[in-house]
């Protein structure tokens, strides 16, 4: 059964930086798109940015310039790295990723989520 499991969330003051980590493991024999959400108290679960197997890459405008998506395709991993927080990034983060396991179709998968706090 395949499952993805988050790492790295915290608090961190404004300005600060952090890396999130996304580890999938299971019956894997491919990942395309690896992606990254983020639900904020009171608002919708959003799309933060999201990474596919070649490597391109996509960001909500909020983030372009201060994060960065990438993967390391050898260990099922993706990771965001996040510079010049700022109080409007605190949120829980969620991965995301569509992933084809052994025997059985394709579909999308959910991490549990990780809570990012931006405060001083």
């Amino acid at each position: 059964q395949v499952q993805l499991v988050e790492s790295g969330g915290g608090l961190v003051q404004p300005g600060g930086s952090m890396r999130l980590s996304c580890a999938a493991s299971g019956r894997i024999f491919s990942i395309d798109y690896m992606g990254w959400y983020r639900q904020a108290p009171g608002k919708q679960r959003a799309l933060v940015a999201v990474i596919n197997s070649g490597g391109s890459t996509s960001y909500t405008d909020s983030v372009k310039g201060r994060f960065t998506i990438s993967r390391d395709n050898a260990k099922n991993t993706a990771y965001l790295q996040m510079n010049s927080l700022k109080p409007d990034d605190t949120a829980v983060y969620y991965c995301n990723a569509y992933i084809g396991e052994t025997y059985s179709p394709w579909r999308d998968y959910w991490g549990q989520g990780t809570q990012v706090t931006v405060s001083s």
